[in-house]
């Protein structure tokens, strides 16, 4: 067998049977054995005399492998693992979509050169997420439901079976989650979650109980911090929404700015979607499943709401879905840039300007990290 047509490992493993043949062989018989060796090997016959005459048997040749330099410093990442979970543990696309809003207070914070700074701005999502792979873990956890269908009114609160009109702001998806621990027994805190569908703003307010009183409340602090105006209210079918109070809540108001109230299809939790997983992004996962049923918890609750609402609506980009696409048997999302909502809510001109400008200062004058340590 010729060179060209043996393998490089297996060419050596038999030169290394050969070597051990060569260094107990006769002169004569060493002879015959480089005349094979050239022939099998196709080496010159010196170059085979120098393979066989060595003390150590021939070894195949080391590959280096020469390595690139890493495109991104350890202390680039480093940085830009600070970033995201001061953020809240944000995945690539939109950690890359808020690291503009938060460059500027980091370099307040910690030494970043022009080259570590130029590295993060850029980075790719698709990067950052390899980047941060190692650091990424996630805790599960079971959810507790106290969900109770109401019977009053349900005849004159639609259920909602058109869509919305959502190229504009101001139609909330609203839900309350309990904070009653393992037990529903007695009165405990809740809060009243709720989500625009156009925009992604995000507000939430704590209440104590289930009562129709607390609920209106709540929802009229709500629509006061809204940086446009309340169209419409899609709930669930508990006895705290489904009632003549939030109904004469939203029908009982100048002509032409009466809210839309809808209700969702029973046991339908989809129908809910966009608040459903506002729920455990904005609510559960922060607060917890503990049992809280005191005053002092109410204020602490909606003072972490408070600082929240600046956080996740000013400093933490999001996605929306756009559409989706069938291809065999995927199912495939597309989604539209990362964006916070505050980007977007600036964009539509139902927007309160006065509302807008002092958003904006506050956006300009906050600084992200004191604000995520405050939270947490």
């Amino acid at each position: 067998m010729e060179a060209g047509g043996m393998a490089q490992r297996s060419n050596y493993e038999y030169l290394r049977v050969m070597w051990q043949r060569y260094q107990r062989a006769s002169r004569a018989t060493r002879s015959s054995l480089l005349d094979e060796v050239t022939r099998v090997c196709g080496y010159h016959r010196k170059y085979a005399i120098g393979l066989l005459s060595r003390t150590a048997a021939p070894r195949p040749p080391v590959r280096r492998v020469s390595r690139r330099r890493p495109t991104y410093s350890e202390e680039s990442i480093r940085l830009l693992a600070q970033i995201w979970a001061a953020s809240g543990y944000l995945c690539g696309q939109r950690l890359k979509a808020a690291l503009p809003h938060w460059l500027p207070w980091l370099k307040r914070r910690a030494a970043v050169t022009p080259t570590v700074e130029a590295q993060l701005r850029r980075i790719s999502p698709r990067q950052i997420d390899r980047r941060l792979r190692a650091r990424k873990q996630r805790i599960k956890r079971r959810l507790y439901g106290t969900t109770r269908p109401g019977s009053l009114l349900k005849h004159q609160i639609p259920i909602k079976t058109e869509q919305w009109d959502v190229k504009k702001p101001g139609y909330l998806e609203i839900d309350l989650v309990s904070h009653s621990g393992a037990s529903a027994a007695g009165e405990f805190l809740h809060t009243l979650d709720g989500m625009d569908i156009h925009t992604t703003w995000v507000e939430r307010q704590a209440v104590m109980g289930k009562s129709r009183h607390e609920v209106v409340q709540a929802m009229t602090i709500i629509e006061s911090q809204l940086p446009f105006s309340l169209r419409g209210v899609d709930s669930d079918n508990g006895s705290e929404f489904t009632n003549d109070h939030l109904l004469v809540w939203c029908q009982k108001r100048p002509a032409g700015r009466q809210i839309q109230f809808t209700r969702s299809r029973p046991y339908k939790k989809d129908d809910n979607a966009y608040v459903e997983q506002k729920n455990w992004t904005h609510v559960r996962k922060l607060v917890g499943w503990e049992r809280y049923a005191s005053q002092e918890a109410l204020a602490a609750l909606n003072a972490l709401y408070a600082d929240l609402r600046l956080f996740q609506n000013l400093f933490q980009p999001s996605m929306k879905l756009v559409r989706k696409e069938r291809v065999g048997s995927r199912l495939i999302r597309r989604y539209d840039r990362p964006q916070t909502p505050f980007e977007r809510v600036r964009a539509c001109p139902e927007a309160d300007p006065q509302k807008l400008a002092a958003l904006a200062q506050v956006l300009t004058t906050t600084d992200p990290f004191a604000l995520s340590q405050r939270i947490d």
